[in-house]
This record gives structure tokens, sequence and C-alpha cells, in this order.
């Protein structure tokens, strides 16, 4: 049941998601882009720098999504200390990115390729050393770049974390498996960690503009599973730990209800 009357909610669910979209364009714009450009000239480590900047504009974001009224964002004591890793992560909102990053001091993940196309995001998306989501096209060079480089950033402390799935679930079930993450697990000898987020499709809803406030909602991220397969192994098989992974995240849904 909502706390506050009906008439006030929608009321409320617009002034909130004006104040979060207010700060995601006007702070980043008056506050952090000028970090932003005094990292490209004056850094000698201009990747790291981006993705902790990043992580410092999202987690200032995360901030103002936690004054929501009856809003929980609970994180697991494990969760973040999770370092050269690869992260893999049902997927229900498109906050569930944005929460990663913000929980993340170094991160890289993989983000659609269109969105490398746009001015200034774009060019932000690069100098993190994000990987497109399409391998092959006027991309494949730039992919093939971030692989290759992909097995010193992990053993530096950094984190890939990818959804799988590739897209939102809307029913909180988990959808077929993509091989990406797995094959680059798989080429740097990384441990894969297997992360479930709960309800943030509950906060701001697939195909909705604004945020769903003012209503019960614990939003968690918990770790379920840390696999280290034995990569040398003869006996390996992509398609078993993909496998092994997906029973992970079903077992626990049909221990606690859905992944929602």
């Amino acid at each position: 049941m909502p706390f506050f009357p009906k008439y006030i909610k929608p009321i409320i669910d617009l002034a909130i998601t004006l104040s979060i979209w207010a700060y995601y364009t006007f702070g980043y714009i008056c506050f952090f882009a000028p970090f932003y450009a005094m990292a490209i000239v004056l850094s000698e480590d201009r990747e790291t720098a981006f993705q902790r900047l990043n992580h410092l504009f999202y987690k200032g974001m995360f901030l103002l999504v936690r004054a929501i009224p009856r809003l929980r964002i609970r994180v697991q004591d494990d969760v973040r200390t999770i370092h050269s890793s690869v992260i893999v992560c049902n997927h229900l909102s498109y906050l569930d990115p944005i929460l990663l990053i913000s929980l993340f001091e170094r991160q890289k993940t993989i983000v659609k390729s269109d969105f490398f196309s746009l001015p200034v995001f774009g060019r932000v998306l690069k100098m993190s050393g994000y990987l497109p989501s399409d391998a092959g096209g006027r991309f494949s060079s730039l992919v093939i770049e971030r692989v290759e480089g992909m097995p010193a950033y992990l053993a530096s402390g950094g984190n890939l974390f990818i959804f799988p799935e590739g897209t939102r679930s809307r029913d909180g079930k988990i959808g077929r498996f993509n091989k990406g993450a797995f094959r680059i697990a798989a080429r740097c000898g990384a441990p894969i960690k297997v992360l479930q987020i709960k309800n943030t499709d509950k906060l701001f809803k697939p195909g909705k503009f604004l945020f769903n406030t003012c209503v019960r909602n614990d939003i968690e991220v918990r770790l379920i599973s840390s696999v280290a397969p034995d990569y040398k192994s003869k006996d390996f098989s992509l398609s078993e730990l993909m496998q092994q992974v997906r029973d992970l995240f079903e077992n626990k849904s049909e221990s606690s209800g859905e992944l929602k």
C-alpha cells in the first residue's frame, strides 16, 4: 500500500524524477565535466581517472535515490570487496549498470554500441575503457583492443561486469545467456562472481519515465557465488560453465522467488 494518498504520489514521483534527472544532466555539465576535462589534460592514466569519476558521479546519484521515501538499498559487504573479477549479474532495470558503477571504483562493462556514437557521452565511454556490444563493423578494432588489454586490467584490480542476458528481464526470469562474459573470463583466467540484483525494476520500471516512489521497496545487491573454473583443464567446457552459472541463478530464484 502506498504511504501517501493516491493524488499526492504522482506529484512526488514527478518531483523526485526531475530532481534525479537534473543531477544527471546539470550536475554532470556544471560540476563533473570540468573534472573530466582535467583528467584528459593532466592524468597519466586517463582510463582509471574516468572510471573513478564515473564511480563518484553515479555514487552521488544514488545518494539522491536513497532519499526516496520508503526505499532501502542494501548491498552485501562481500560485494563491495570484489576485485580482479568478471562479474555476471541478472538485469532488471536501466538502473542496474549505474548501480554497479556506483559500487566499484574501477569498473568496465559492455555498452550498447549506438551510445559510442553520441557526442560527449560516447567520448566518456571510450575514455573509460568500456566495450561496445557489437564486436563487428566499425567498432571491431576497439573491441579487440579492449579484450586484449583485459588480462592486465583485471590483474591490476579492476572489475568487468556484464549482464549475460544482454537485455532487461520483464518478468524476473533469467533469459538466454550470451557467451561474451564467459569467453573473456576464460581468456583472462579470471574468477567469476555471480551477483543478484533485486527490485530495481520496481523503482524504475521498463518503459516508464517516472520513478515509482512512496511505496515500500527493498533493493538488494548480493553475491550468490564465486566460481573459479580450471580453464586449463582438458575437461573445461564453456557451455558447462554457462550452465553452472545459470543453475546458480535459477536455484536462487527457486529459494527466494523470482530475481526481482
